[in-house]
């Protein structure tokens, strides 16, 4: 089927309006994707009021941006209407994510789902539109295909990575921050005094759990729920085993200041550990860097003149031949 005669009579669909419009969509769309992460839902908020006690004079709508407070709304309709598309299975495992990632721009599954979809849309148009002229048919669509998939999963490695660096960010504050709350503890704090002193004095993303458990104890949730939540927020493999201790030594009635000495012990020598399995993995690592960039460009300044003086040597050769 030839593409221009099934869309011959439509020559809105190429002009540079229809091209200028679906790049704005695309650039608006890179803007709330990497934008900074603001939590937007109304739990959250209401959670970090019982931390922020200030006086909030102006309403909330109108500290956004204009951008935001003009193409958030539609937008985010439009991602939910797209994401209703998505299984039941994708939007749980991406919810999942999304939490491992501190919930960034308070993306729901369904409009990360819509967020995909739309980003494949847009790239895929916009690779039909420029080369809607350069290419056939069959080529068009499949190239248009390709850049689509592209478009549909650079979000998930984009929400991917970040949900790594801030496990990461877990992984290596869990030490120092145990030794925080040690002291805290052993200074006569009760555990969810030392846990706001700990995220008042640091910020990263553990302190940041902490302020959230803490404000869930304060409105009635059990510590050891409150605890259990902030493990499977992170899923970090070593606060979900010290909440489990934590959990388990409370029941058993065993100190928390000897719990928390032991586990900032153990996680010292985890993150020891660690670092040496990262120094030995460096270099089989920079095998890829060697072979591919250093050898070659070694073998050219020092076979280089080499194999010049052996070419002038083979034309001479043949001359006099």
């Amino acid at each position: 089927m030839n593409i221009d005669a099934l869309f011959g009579t439509t020559s809105w669909l190429w002009s540079p309006w229809m091209a200028a419009i679906l790049i704005g969509v695309a650039v608006v769309m890179m803007w709330a994707a990497f934008a900074p992460a603001r939590p937007a839902a109304a739990v959250r908020n209401r959670l970090d009021g019982y931390l922020d006690r200030t006086d909030v004079t102006e309403d909330a709508e109108m500290r956004a941006s204009f951008v935001g407070r003009v193409f958030g709304p539609p937008l985010r309709r439009l991602l939910r209407l797209l994401g209703s598309l998505a299984p039941r299975r994708s939007v749980q495992a991406t919810e999942l994510l999304l939490r491992q990632a501190g919930e960034p721009l308070g993306l729901s599954g369904l409009d990360f789902f819509g967020l995909r979809l739309l980003s494949a849309l847009v790239a895929g148009g916009i690779y039909f539109l420029v080369t809607k002229n350069s290419l056939s048919s069959s080529l068009l669509l499949r190239n248009s295909l390709i850049v689509g998939l592209f478009g549909f999963f650079i979000p998930w490695l984009w929400l991917r990575s970040r949900a790594r660096g801030r496990q990461n960010e877990i992984s290596r504050a869990m030490p120092d921050v145990l030794d925080m709350l040690t002291i805290g503890v052993e200074a006569g704090l009760a555990f969810e005094s030392a846990m706001l002193r700990v995220g008042e004095r640091w910020q990263n993303a553990l302190t940041l759990e902490f302020r959230r458990a803490v404000a869930e104890m304060r409105i009635g949730t059990p510590r050891d729920v409150a605890l259990t939540r902030m493990a499977e927020r992170a899923g970090v493999a070593e606060l979900s085993a010290f909440v489990a201790i934590l959990i388990q030594s409370d029941q058993l009635g065993v100190g928390i200041a000897q719990v928390l000495h032991a586990q900032a012990a153990e996680m010292r020598v985890r993150r020891r550990q660690r670092a040496e399995e990262l120094a030995r993995q460096a270099s089989v690592k920079m095998v890829f860097p060697l072979v591919f960039f250093i050898f070659p460009a070694l073998f050219v300044v020092v076979l280089g003149p080499s194999v010049m003086a052996l070419g002038a040597f083979f034309r001479q050769m043949g001359g006099g031949g």
